[in-house]
């Protein structure tokens, strides 16, 4: 059966009421302000991933060089708008390879580092005028970026280093309160944690901030703490199972408050690729389908993911897209999935929930390497797929096929012996997993 909030119906639907908010003039999203555009942008970016739909890749292009609101998306007064544009075209260059991209992220990078310095041990002011409180925001987007561009470009050691300055920063500044929670930010005074809200949008940027240093460094006391301010957020800012912010028990979560908790969502699934904890997923599934239950007769979600929508704008829509891209993007796994052999043919059967690009994992067994054709559902996949000498048919190894396109409901997989496709030497296949393709940086 397909779950219409995880899977692209029911995700398609929401991101064409997300697209009537783009304004094509300005390259924005008309009742965001300017750092919800560069999340919108992320949102969208993520969907087109996810789905390998086109409709939308246009609005990358468009608004990178429509004249935007400040040069070099670089505001001029508050440095963790910086950081969002930043993210944004990081993923922009992984959807499409382009180094524009890449390059403009960079050039935001270097000129929010500009805003670091000695006070209260280090970390950046959020504002860039008023230099009088550094907050969780702007130094968790400050690491996320770095730890993201070590990635890219591992070669340059500056972004490793400032990586690992800034969690260690962070580490010390306090801001993780003992219940490992992230308040706002700093008494300026004193220098320590000041208390205030544990916005859930904070635990998210932190938790990919440490996901993606984790992955450049493989420490796991990295992935430690985003776990545990992981499974803190789950259980102290939900209610009921729903990820819910402090704000909406007033509905008072002004202009910035909407955006929040998709910003959560989206670094949990990020957690989730590398610790795949039943509760993330049961969690981010169970929001996602509350926000679609919860929708509009417009398709549109508001700001209370348990109940009705109060009101439409793209800062609530993005949010809410964000969770429904989560949901997408779960590691699902399916091993050991039986074959039905035939004469020169080893066919499975498989039926998946979410139409979508899949790793194929064969077990195998062959004492020669041996060649056969792959054919999916009616076509072509691999003229001539390499399966490794093992030593003898009941010795076992596997062979992965990465990013094979699989439809909602049931698909047919064959490994076929075809000597006009090359096909040679004895081969058994014993079983067949899948996994959601992870073809990320």
């Amino acid at each position: 059966m397909i779950v219409p909030a995880t899977c692209s119906p029911g995700i398609a639907a929401g991101m064409a009421a997300l697209q009537m908010f783009y304004n094509a003039g300005t390259g924005l999203w008309d009742s965001a302000n300017w750092w919800n555009a560069a999340n919108a942008l992320e949102a969208t970016i993520e969907y087109s991933r996810l789905t390998d739909s086109l409709t939308y890749r246009g609005n990358i292009f468009n608004t990178f060089y429509q004249k935007p609101r400040y040069a070099n998306f670089i505001n001029p007064w508050f440095r963790d708008d910086d950081g969002w544009w930043a993210i944004a075209w990081i993923r922009a260059y992984d959807l499409t390879g382009e180094k524009r991209y890449l390059d403009q992220a960079k050039l935001i990078f270097w000129d929010m580092t500009k805003g670091w310095d000695n006070v209260c041990g280090g970390g950046l002011y959020w504002h860039k005028r008023e230099l009088n409180y550094k907050n969780a925001i702007t130094n968790g987007l400050l690491l996320s970026v770095a730890a993201k561009l070590n990635l890219r470009e591992p070669e340059d050691k500056r972004y490793l280093e400032w990586s690992q300055k800034i969690w260690k920063w962070y580490q010390q500044s306090g801001m993780i309160n003992a219940e490992n929670l992230v308040n706002d930010g700093l008494d300026y005074e004193t220098c320590r944690n000041n208390g205030k809200t544990t916005w859930t949008y904070n635990q998210g940027v932190l938790i990919g901030g440490l996901v993606d240093l984790y992955r450049g460094t493989n420490d796991p006391k990295l992935l430690q703490q985003a776990e545990a301010i992981a499974d803190a957020s789950i259980v102290k800012l939900a209610r009921n199972g729903i990820l819910r912010e402090p704000c909406e028990d007033n509905n008072d979560c002004g202009n910035d408050g909407p955006q929040f908790k998709g910003i959560f969502m989206r670094n949990l699934a990020e957690l989730y690729r590398v610790s795949p904890k039943l509760s993330y997923r049961e969690f981010i599934t169970r929001n996602a389908e509350s926000i679609w239950a919860n929708r509009n007769q417009n398709d549109q979600f508001g700001l209370d993911w348990a109940g009705n929508v109060d009101q439409a704008d793209a800062k609530r829509q993005t949010s809410a897209i964000d969770a429904l891209n989560a949901a997408i993007a779960l590691r699902t796994t399916w091993t050991g999935i039986q074959p039905k052999l035939s004469a020169d043919t080893t066919k499975f059967n498989v039926s998946v929930a979410c139409s979508g690009r899949y790793d194929l994992q064969f077990r195998y067994a062959s004492p020669e390497s041996a060649v056969r054709y792959l054919y999916v559902n009616g076509k072509s996949l691999v003229d001539r797929q390499l399966f490794p000498k093992t030593g003898a048919l009941d010795q076992w190894q596997t062979v992965t096929v990465e990013n094979v396109w699989l439809n909602a409901g049931d698909n047919a997989i064959s490994v076929i012996f075809n000597s006009s496709k090359g096909s040679q030497n004895p081969l058994s296949v014993g079983a067949l997993s899948i996994d959601v393709s992870r073809r990320l940086k």
